[in-house]
């Protein structure tokens, strides 16, 4: 069904910096590019909500009738460290490490990240192109933006030419940064880089001796830039202007500001015409940090083996937990947070598996289910607000419960109506996962019979009965639950 022909809906466009009505370049079609992962070590969380994010979209203009051609990348070369243009490529640096073909941490991380998504309930993009398979449309596009005089070759190196560019165009519109700030704000060169000036960034660099992944090109055997890849592949499987491009938004500067810079270098206008950005994820009120020791990752989240969370928690949770929260704000994953979503949750669902036992009356009363829905798809409608979006589905859920009870009715029209909408919002759209023979999944009921346990415990401690005590923490082990005492109580996690 083309619902979308029925439905306003409106997108924050991050380059004009408010609500847009979205219409597409082609009715009836979406070209949407988001910023995959660099596939050097397990998939950060925090790039897991920005996924989850543009999955729920993606599944929301599906729902809508669109024919949506998702691009997703891969970033398997030319990702530096420090999102610099010199230093080591991250996944060389990986390789060297772990002494292995760089190509062996590309396929062990690729497959780390396709299976955590798939634990999540994703939908697979449409297209998952590689920074690697696609070596010869990026050196094209250098070739383009060369011949069109804003780029220079250096030592066997290419670097973008940013004040040329300004000359003509506008560097930073969509980060709102001005060159003059850029430039007032960087440091002074040292004299052994081969840029122009400090703020041109590298479109491709001739590789070290000692650096594995090259290839030859025009200039010199090396590797691309990071930002020239997915310039490539947009434009690629896309064209030259498409609808909607996305990431986090610590990619808005420069990686996106770059990529608008090169298109519109190279092909004379501007790629995208809606750019969106999922924001940042904390813990416990912080960055995320490996330094710091402030950091989870998703097999420690959903196992329960780690020293933040109180239990594991499913992929549902998870889920449902980062839907409430709108795309565009910070999220604070917390215990407290995350057991609340769960609660919640667990109502949500046990008022859809009520419905078809429900008993129908002549007529309904209490809740007026035709301006209920169309109150849900207001709000997907108002830039994807999944958290307008799951408050009418509990004030849905709520209303059910008193027919349960009897305190209201509802006839078999209105029935199918409810049942319909809920079920499509539920697991169609928000990507929740169905269970079977009940609400929970079994590591939620996992994590409580584990609780009823630890309970347990603590009572037979208080009564000194520190035989009965051991014997819950010992058996638990030998089946692979570990109880963890801390001054703040008992917490478990799963082998």
């Amino acid at each position: 069904m083309e619902l979308y022909k029925n439905q306003e809906l409106k997108i924050y466009n991050s380059l004009t910096g408010k609500k847009e009505i979205f219409k597409p370049i082609n009715e009836g079609y979406v070209g949407m590019y988001v910023c995959g992962p660099t596939v050097y070590s397990n998939v950060h969380l925090g790039n897991v909500r920005t996924f989850m994010s543009f999955d729920m979209i993606f599944r929301y203009l599906k729902h809508l009738g669109y024919k949506v051609r998702y691009v997703r990348n891969i970033t398997d070369a030319g990702h530096l460290e420090n999102d610099a243009d010199e230093g080591e490529d991250k996944i060389t640096k990986k390789a060297r490490l772990e002494q292995i073909d760089p190509m062996e941490v590309v396929q062990t991380y690729t497959v780390d990240f396709h299976n955590i998504l798939d634990t999540l309930n994703f939908l697979p993009p449409s297209i998952e192109p590689t920074a690697t398979g696609h070596i010869i449309e990026q050196i094209e596009v250098i070739k383009t933006i060369i011949d069109n005089g804003f780029a220079y070759e250096v030592n066997g190196s290419v670097y973008f030419d940013v004040h040329k560019f300004n000359e003509t165009h506008e560097y930073g519109k969509l980060s709102k940064r001005k060159l003059e700030d850029l430039i007032h704000n960087t440091r002074a060169l040292d004299g052994q880089s081969d840029k122009k000036n400090p703020q041109d960034f590298a479109l491709w660099k001739k590789a070290d001796p000692q650096h594995i992944m090259r290839w030859p090109s025009p200039w010199s055997d090396g590797f691309p830039g990071w930002h020239l890849e997915c310039t490539a592949m947009s434009t690629k499987y896309l064209g030259e202007t498409f609808d909607i491009h996305g990431g986090g938004m610590d990619l808005k500067f420069p990686h996106h500001e770059c990529e608008i810079a090169q298109n519109e270098a190279a092909i004379g206008k501007s790629p995208v015409n809606y750019w969106m950005h999922a924001n940042m994820l904390e813990l416990n009120g912080q960055r995320m940090s490996k330094s710091t020791g402030n950091t989870i990752n998703p097999n420690e989240l959903l196992s329960g083996n780690n020293d933040k969370m109180s239990k594991a928690y499913s992929p549902n949770v998870i889920r449902f937990f980062m839907a409430q929260s709108s795309y565009r704000s910070v999220l604070d994953l917390t215990d407290d947070g995350l057991k609340a979503s769960e609660k919640g949750l667990n109502k949500l669902l046990e008022a859809i598996n009520i419905l078809d036992k429900l008993n129908i009356s002549n007529e309904s009363n209490g809740f007026d289910i035709s301006l209920w829905k169309e109150k849900c798809y207001d709000a997907m409608n108002d830039d994807f607000n999944s958290p307008i979006l799951i408050a009418e589905l509990f004030n849905a859920a709520k209303y059910i419960n008193q027919i349960k009870d009897g305190t209201a009715s509802i006839n078999s029209k209105d029935l199918e109506l409810i049942s319909n909408t809920m079920n499509t919002f539920v697991y169609d759209v928000l990507g929740l996962k169905k269970q079977q023979g009940g609400t929970q999944d079994n590591s939620d009921k996992l994590g409580d019979t584990v609780e009823i346990l630890i309970k347990l415990r603590a009572e037979a401690r208080a009564n000194k009965d520190f035989a009965l005590s051991d014997q819950i923490r010992d058996e638990l082990l030998a089946i692979g639950i570990q109880l963890k005492d801390g001054k703040d109580g008992t917490t478990f996690s799963t082998n």
